[in-house]
């Protein structure tokens, strides 16, 4: 029998066109897809026709697929000589658990691959026209989760907003509008309630929206606009240069 492999395949943040040419490559080979909920249909459609799909979505706040499954799925597909794709959403390894699933891949013999995607982080903020860093406002630019670990401590907010203040740092946060009230209340802690705060919902696909706004009113302004998941904060001086404005539809400025 063939030996199999996996490869585990950044999707983007949800167009199509924000593909790498290697992932879609690996895409258009792959015998058998295991799907993460944020992939797109259009970006599953390039998969070949015979290839077998498997949705095993992950959401905060909805049932999703045990992670143990998913693991042993890509090991005993691989083993039966197919070529596996792991599509996940964004980059594998910015919140998406690929460090994970390439320890069990390795940890069982099989051989894995990755494929970087863009993240949603980075296409929230260029679909914008605003940039991450800009050496007038921000001296770096740090990724952070929202949502913890189950039982795990969480993000320190407060120390994070007083290093923010300190080394001019745009703030990114993945998974953060169920928690957005303490966030808001702990960064209050060392960032100015004006600090420039953008909230973008679905990043990059047709029905993305956006709020910017301040920190201060953050919480508020997630309440009044509805802004639910999939959503990207973004916190820093970066986003001072849009007024501060609602919208249903993002600026047309490409991510790639």
């Amino acid at each position: 029998m063939t030996e199999g492999k996996v490869t585990l395949v950044g999707a983007g943040p949800g167009d199509p066109e924000l593909l790498t040419l290697k992932a879609l490559k690996a895409i258009q080979a792959a015998t058998v897809l295991l799907v993460d909920d944020l992939v797109s249909p259009e970006i599953v459609a390039f998969a070949p026709s015979t290839a077998r799909i498997v949705y095993v979505g992950k959401r905060g706040g909805c049932k999703s697929t045990p992670q143990a499954f998913i693991e042993k799925l890509m090991v005993l597909a691989a083993r039966e000589g197919e070529n596996v794709v792991r599509l996940k959403g964004g980059d594998p390894f910015i919140f998406g658990r690929g460090g994970e699933e390439l320890e069990h891949l390795q940890a069982a013999g099989v051989i894995a691959e990755v494929i970087s995607g863009i993240t949603s982080g980075l296409a929230a903020v260029t679909s914008l026209g605003v940039p991450l860093t800009h050496r007038l406002h921000a001296h770096g630019v740090v990724f952070v989760t929202g949502h913890a670990r189950p039982g795990a401590k969480g993000t320190d907010w407060r120390a994070l907003a007083n290093t923010a203040r300190e080394a001019r740092l745009t703030l990114v946060i993945y998974m953060g509008v169920s928690g957005a009230q303490q966030i808001q209340d702990e960064l209050l802690t060392g960032l100015p309630a004006s600090t420039p705060v953008a909230v973008i919902q679905r990043a990059s696909m047709p029905d993305q929206r956006h709020a910017v706004t301040t920190l201060g009113e953050l919480t508020a302004t997630i309440d009044r606009e509805q802004l639910a998941s999939p959503s990207v904060i973004v916190v820093g001086d970066v986003i001072g240069g849009i007024a501060a404005t609602s919208s249903a539809m993002p600026v047309q400025f490409h991510a790639a």
